[in-house]
């Protein structure tokens, strides 16, 4: 595959995965859970395989500090929405976190400080 498909897969994944897990802080319905974490469950999966794919297309190294901040970053938010499912009272807090990791993330692929 091309460097743009893996490129267009990894940050659709992504928005689709922060999207679905502040879905989950709005409504955190029992009724909803099984649906919203196989979406999110998909979505990290896409991000983490496109990420990668991106990588070895570009040649970067999976020990530099960006990738690994990038890791923790989507660890984080691929387990945070189903935080929001057992504690929705923390969904604010949640909310900030994800915002953080999100941003984390950004700056560490666009401004590669490690």
């Amino acid at each position: 595959m091309s460097e743009l498909v893996y490129y267009f897969l990894h940050v659709l994944g992504a928005i689709l995965l922060i999207a679905f897990t502040f879905q989950a802080f709005a409504a955190p319905a029992p009724e909803k859970k099984g649906r919203v974490m196989a979406i999110t469950g998909i979505c990290a999966v896409v991000v983490v395989v496109a990420g990668f794919g991106l990588l070895a297309k570009r040649g970067y190294s999976i020990s530099a500090g960006w990738v690994i901040v990038k890791l923790v970053c989507w660890l984080g938010i691929a387990g945070i929405s189903g935080m929001a499912f057992r504690r929705p009272e923390k969904a604010g807090f949640y909310t900030l976190i994800t915002i953080v990791l999100a941003a984390a993330a950004v700056y560490a692929v666009y401004f590669k400080p490690f």
